[in-house]
């Protein structure tokens, strides 16, 4: 159990992080999942105002650097700009749209596609007013069942048994349920409530469910659980799908314009591109 003395200061786009460069910000995008178009858009925000590159993070999602603070925000210019590029559609809830899935989910292996599960889990915390105030390193992580993000730590989660059966994740050692496929993004922000209302008021409320003093209903693993495996080699993984090796995790105009259309951001600073054609049915067996 770990014991807080302040709130936490995870950085968004109307939390911006005052850092020697200038404002650094943070944006949100559950499963990764973003449109080469968009990325060129968010590239334009940053060589007008911060240092013209957008940088990957080991949570998937999106940090832009260098840019202009007036009284501790954002210029409202800035602002506006990162909203034209859609990735800020709940801005109540920007802070705690952190949904990490494993990258190649629905288009190459796994036991599950988890990109509707996703989708669903994303729209029912956005829903939900009272999970606007989650802290904002509150992570969930979504494990298809090829194990990649088996060990990664987490406050709520699930691994795929196979294409309609998951078990929960209550924290980074811990197991829930084994439940439906179809109830998991309900289960998952129903525990997110839960844990919003006991996770304490003010400097010293817990910002993980790791530092809870205990997790209630425990179950144990399921045997079908997957072993942890590394990430995809980079090159083609199959005819029409790459994983794309960002140096150091930058992301410029001419690395943009050089990818396809469709991409996936994964927790390894680097990009999925492409869509494999055909796109492939689940696997029974992790990949």
């Amino acid at each position: 159990m770990t014991v807080r003395t302040r709130s936490d200061l995870c950085p968004g786009v109307f939390r911006p992080w005052p850092a020697d460069d200038g404002a650094l910000v943070r944006l949100r995008i559950p499963g990764g999942r973003i449109s080469r178009a968009t990325l060129l858009d968010l590239i334009g925000v940053a060589e007008r105002n911060g240092d013209g590159k957008v940088h990957l993070t080991k949570r998937a999602n999106l940090q832009l650097r260098g840019l202009p603070l007036a009284d501790g925000a954002l210029t409202r210019s800035v602002v506006e700009a990162i909203r034209v590029t859609g990735l800020l559609p709940h801005p109540d809830h920007e802070l705690v749209r952190n949904v990490l899935v494993s990258p190649l989910t629905g288009l190459h292996g796994g036991r599950a596609d988890l990109r509707p599960v996703t989708d669903e889990l994303d729209e029912r915390v956005c829903a939900t007013p009272s999970l606007a105030k989650l802290p904002g390193r509150f992570l969930f992580v979504l494990d298809d069942g090829r194990g990649d993000l088996v060990g990664r730590s987490c406050d709520l989660g699930l691994v795929a048994l196979s294409d309609d059966e998951v078990q929960l994740r209550i924290g980074s050692h811990h197991w829930g349920p084994v439940v439906p496929i179809t109830e998991t993004a309900a289960r998952l922000t129903g525990l997110a409530r839960a844990f919003q209302q006991v996770r304490g008021a003010g400097d010293d409320a817990a910002w993980h469910v790791d530092d809870l003093p205990a997790v209630p209903d425990a179950h144990e693993p399921d045997p079908r659980l997957p072993s942890a495996s590394g990430p995809p080699p980079f090159g083609e993984l199959v005819p029409g799908l790459t994983h794309v090796a960002v140096e150091g995790g930058v992301v410029d105009r001419g690395v943009a314009d050089a990818l396809p259309e469709d991409l996936v951001v994964t927790p390894w600073k680097s990009l999925v591109a492409g869509v494999p054609d055909p796109l492939p049915e689940p696997d029974d067996e992790p990949a």
